[in-house]
């Protein structure tokens, strides 16, 4: 019995790397992963309620650090809009301002230690909660995917049904000379089947790949701290190294996933 909850390093990465899973129907895919679900929901309030509570407060004279905080983030996100797009700015902006903050907050969770996380989550997800929901792809592509069909509900409405439907099959490659036509059609209808397709895969796991890899290795700069002495005495500054390395991924991929969210709304408003 002993041996059977003996804790090993498997174990321990398994234990972290499980999610507090619901099914809601027969089959893996039918299950909700409620701890992505519900970190990624109190991530979302909490940041529009901040953003929310500065604006409230906001005043036409010398800002507070707060409001000179919020400005600051929304006129950088208004210009990374600006030079990427250049139409009405009203959707995308603030769009790609709740991507970014919402995205951030996510990722920043990766800095909080699972074991002390955990004797809190024990009580009621004994097998398991993750708190990055980044690290879950599940999460990174339903962003994905809502971006995706943005992209696609813009360019039907810039540029209506049948001028869509006409340029999957008539660009990149054109439909002349008109007896090619039947097989420039399939060539350019596969090429952008391709390319549609792989939007919200890169999208999604550019961001799922940086963020999960970040979690394993904090996992076993935690477990070579349990080593022993030696261990913990060369854990300490590597994961010291790591916060603050990490600190630059947490940022960067958020901006990432961002920017791209601006390039294929802008890319849906362009005809080719």
């Amino acid at each position: 019995m002993a041996a059977e909850h003996e804790l090993t390093p498997s174990s321990y990465i398994g234990h972290h790397l499980a999610f507090l899973e619901q099914p809601v129907g027969r089959g893996g895919f039918w299950t909700l992963n409620l701890d992505s679900l519900i970190t990624a929901a109190v991530l979302g309030i909490l940041g529009i309620g901040f953003l929310w509570w500065v604006v409230r407060g906001a005043t036409s004279g010398v800002p507070n650090k707060r409001q000179a905080f919020v400005e600051l983030a929304c006129d950088f996100v208004d210009r990374q809009a600006k030079d990427i797009f250049h139409g009405d700015r009203k959707f995308i902006a603030p769009a790609a301002l709740t991507v970014f903050v919402w995205v951030l907050l996510m990722n920043a969770m990766d800095f909080l230690p699972v074991d002390i996380i955990a004797w809190f989550t024990h009580f009621f997800a004994p097998h398991g909660f993750r708190i990055v929901p980044t690290a879950d792809v599940n999460t990174t592509f339903a962003l994905a995917l809502s971006v995706w069909l943005l992209m696609i509900y813009f360019s039907i409405a810039v540029k209506g049904l049948g001028g869509w439907i006409h340029e999957l099959f008539c660009t990149p490659f054109g439909i002349r000379p008109l007896w090619a036509a039947p097989l420039l059609a399939f060539f350019n209808l596969l090429f952008n089947v391709v390319e549609y397709v792989s939007k919200p895969l890169s999208h999604s796991l550019r961001l799922f790949g940086n963020m999960y890899a970040g979690e394993i290795i904090f996992l076993l700069l935690w477990m070579l701290a349990g080593a022993g002495l030696a261990g913990a005495i060369a854990a300490v500054p590597l994961g010291v190294v790591w916060a603050i390395f990490h600190i630059l991924i947490v940022v960067l991929q958020a901006y990432i996933f961002m920017m791209l969210t601006i390039v294929y709304i802008s890319m849906a408003h362009e005809s080719h």
